[in-house]
Formats: structure tokens, sequence, C-alpha cells
């Protein structure tokens, strides 16, 4: 209604000065019959109201239309009136929906190319990755260290890269499906093997073995192998540990990750989420991509999961993540 009397304000003004404009023409001629004059004004007036009350009625979806939130982009095209100007509107919308369809089906069929494209590129780089890794595997000269270190570099890169460019597909790469809590940590802790002997960090896992969650085991696994590897960077050294354990609450439990580490300033705790935020521990310790955290928060969030942290500088972080119980398995 508001959007009606302000679109037409100036042809109620054109229509008074109008008006007034007659009066005074006839007072000019000599018509002196005040009441006719106020008859005639009387009469236009309420042809005029007749006049506007059939636009609204006329228009009154359009200008509904044009009032209401879209929930959706697709409503914009919907039916608006069979006025001439929402007609013609409406068919506008339409033409310009269909382009942005186009667009948008452009746009999605490159994205699926490039992931794609990055997919094949990353298991073609894993193949000769695997092949180093298997020919240093043996070797006990303290060179092939610094190289096998390389290499487990490479290959978390590589599952970054590959983890992220699926991130925009998830729905279609993930399988929710009861999963063994303890038996996940501990493969993942058994990956990172060699990332804790090299920093001198020993890791405690203490988890209900009965615990069963629903999640998807390979995207949860590279969640947890963010975190590790956050925890065993940040808190290497001699007698370091990184506690793995959980904590039920009714239907729900909490994996919880906690180094006894550098800790994160309080100035970056509020950001270490954020895609490409390094912070000053980052720029410290170097070969941080600012991407770890950022992953494990999209993953949670997509995996009904919720993710929790809190540091102290100086004294270490504990990051949990909270996931729905399944069931507990009798012991």
């Amino acid at each position: 209604m508001r959007l009606f009397w302000r679109e037409h304000v100036p042809l109620m003004f054109m229509y008074v000065a109008q008006l007034l404009l007659t009066v005074y023409m006839c007072r000019l001629s000599g018509f002196r019959n005040t009441f006719d004059l106020v008859y005639i004004c009387m009469l236009n007036t309420a042809l005029f109201a007749f006049y506007l009350m059939y636009r609204y009625i006329r228009h009154y979806r359009f200008y509904q239309r044009l009032t209401r939130p879209l929930p959706s982009i697709d409503e914009s095209a919907e039916f608006i009136g069979n006025a001439p100007l929402a007609d013609a509107l409406g068919h506008l919308l339409q033409g310009k929906y269909r382009l942005h369809q186009n667009d948008m089906g452009r746009y999605r069929k490159k994205l699926n190319d490039h992931i794609t494209f990055i997919n094949q590129w990353v298991h073609q780089m894993k193949t000769p990755l695997s092949v180093m890794h298997l020919a240093v595997q043996q070797e006990t000269d303290p060179f092939f260290d610094s190289m096998r270190e390389e290499i487990d570099k490479l290959k978390k890169g590589l599952d970054t890269v590959l983890y992220t460019s699926r991130l925009d597909a998830f729905e279609q790469d993930f399988v929710a499906e009861p999963v063994h809590l303890r038996q996940l940590v501990g493969k993942v802790a058994a990956e990172h093997k060699n990332l804790f002997i090299r920093n001198k960090v020993f890791p405690e896992i203490h988890l209900d073995d009965r615990l069963m969650v629903m999640s998807d085991d390979k995207w949860l696994a590279f969640a947890l192998g963010q975190l590790i590897s956050n925890a065993v960077r940040y808190s290497a050294g001699a007698s370091s540990r990184v506690m793995i354990t959980s904590e039920v609450q009714g239907q729900r439990v909490a994996l919880e990750i906690r180094d006894n580490g550098v800790g994160i300033p309080k100035q970056d705790i509020k950001r270490v989420f954020d895609a490409y935020f390094t912070g000053e521990n980052g720029r410290r310790f170097g070969e941080s991509t600012g991407m770890g955290l950022y992953l494990v928060r999209e993953i949670a969030s997509r995996l009904d999961h919720h993710v929790e942290l809190e540091s102290e500088q100086g004294k270490g972080t504990t990051v949990r993540i909270w996931m729905g119980i399944v069931h507990v398995q009798a012991p």
C-alpha cells in the first residue's frame, strides 16, 4: 500500500493543481455559481478516487510482490498480475531468470570440470609419492629422515588440496553412517606416527571403545588429521603430549584433542576458523596455510557436528568436536 501511494503522489499533486487551475479559469471567465463549481470538483475527485482504487486493485499482486522478500530467486519469475506493466515485468524477469539459469549451468560445469581435474591431478601425484615413500621407508641414514618428512608434507598438502576442492560438492561425496570413534581415532593417529616421532610428541588416547557416532569416516578422519597435525606442530618438544579424550553428554559426545603447546594469542582466537588466517603462530612457525581449522569447521558443519576451541597462550589448546551418538555398544 505504501509503495502504491509513493508512486502516485506526483499524479495526485498534478490532479490538485489541475483542479485549482480549472476553478481559477472558471472565475476569470465570469462563472460565479459556487455550488456548481463545488459539484464539479467533487465529481472529478470521486472519479479520480475510483481510478486510483481501480489501479490499486488491478496492480495489487504486483505491489505485493515488489514489497515481499523473495525466499529464492526462482520465485521472482512467477505470475505477478495481468496488468500490462506487471505482465511486461514478469516476462522480463522470466527472461532474466533463464539467463541466470544458463549462467549457473555453465558455472557448475566449469566447477565440476575443475574438481575433476584437481582430483585426477592429486591422484596422479600420489602414485609417485607412494613410490618415494616406500623407497625411503627402510633406510636408516639420517639423510632419509628429512626426505620422509618432506614426503609427509607433500602428502598432507595434496590431501588439503583434494578435500578443499571437494568441499563445494560435499553433498555428492559423503555417506552418513555409524562410525566407531575409537577405531577411527586410532587409525588417524597411526597415520601420523612419523609426525609424532619427529616432533617428540606422545599421543594419549582415552576413548570409550563402545562409542558409535553418526558421521562420514573419510571426512571426519581428514578433520581429525588436521587437528592432530596442529596439536603436534605447536607442542613439539621433549615429553610433550597430545591428549585425545571423549566426553558424553546425553545423546552427544565431544571428541577432545588437547595439547600443552604454545597456545593461541587471545587476539587471534576469534579468527582462527577464517580461511587463510595464519595469525601470530603462523608467522612464527611458518608453513601454515591458514586452511586447516577453516576446513575442520566447514566439514563439521556439513556433517552436523559442532566445533569448539579454547586456548591460552603458553599453556596449550583444546579443540572439541561435538557429534551425535548413534548407540553405545555393549561391552
